[in-house]
């Protein structure tokens, strides 16, 4: 047996709090009859529907990609380019979607999943779920400058600190930095380099929410390992 709101979520429509909320609301019902009670139990055998959908509890699914430049991260692009979910083409019959997004040109980690909890919590900026990026730079960086970013920058959509920001491997014309933050922030790091009136040669995201690349390599993807979901389940919830 399987508490109502979990059944709801694991059939992807909403999280468990959005469901009690639809049931309190009378939008659904279970064997034809409408339940505005919290915490009753379903089985596989009840007939639960929202709008007059069937919904089908789902097995969860965890995939882990490493994106490479010049695909979307969208389920569908209207221009037809090249998105990620070409890349994972008959990886489940389950219908995954990307947790975030990264930039065209922005390669490394990325989790798609049908776990639409997860996903809210992963992505939501008040769960601050930690990531770490490579930044390639054209030419140098001052050092005050990382000290700035780990002591707070004001950006035009709002202050940005980040953890952690510390050279790299560097070469004669470019430099390259290593930096931990939780802003989820659209293009922050982008838009700190705008700040600092620097060149942004290469961006590759090398560890999310706990989870690292390991020897998974670029354009490929694999599903998660048990640890590896362990830590996304430890992002606590609200």
């Amino acid at each position: 047996m399987t508490r109502l709101n979990k059944y709801i979520a694991d059939a992807g429509v909403c999280s468990r709090r959005e469901a009690d909320k639809l049931i309190l609301d009378g939008k659904i019902k279970v064997n034809d009859q409408v339940v505005t009670t919290l915490g009753i139990k379903v089985n596989d055998q009840d007939k639960v529907t929202y709008n007059n959908k069937v919904l089908k509890s789902e097995k969860f699914r965890y995939i882990l990609l490493n994106k490479p430049r010049n695909f979307i991260t969208t389920v569908k692009d209207t221009h037809d380019r090249k998105t990620v979910m070409d890349l994972i083409e008959g990886a489940c019959k389950e219908r995954v979607y990307p947790v975030g997004r990264l930039d065209r040109d922005t390669t490394g980690l990325l989790i798609l999943t049908n776990d639409g909890e997860l996903t809210k919590r992963l992505t939501h900026p008040s769960f601050g779920v930690r990531k770490k990026y490579i930044i390639q730079l054209s030419g140098s960086i001052h050092p005050d400058c990382l000290t700035a970013m780990k002591n707070g920058i004001q950006l035009e959509n709002g202050t940005v600190k980040y953890d952690d920001a510390i050279y790299g491997k560097n070469g004669t014309d470019r430099t390259q930095l290593i930096v931990t933050l939780h802003s989820g922030k659209n293009r922050v790091i982008r838009r700190t380099m705008e700040y600092f009136e620097k060149e942004l040669l290469y961006l590759d995201r090398i560890e999310f929410a706990g989870i690292k690349k390991r020897e998974l390599q670029r354009g490929k993807w694999r599903f998660l390992d048990q640890k590896e979901l362990g830590f996304l389940k430890m992002v606590k919830t609200k």
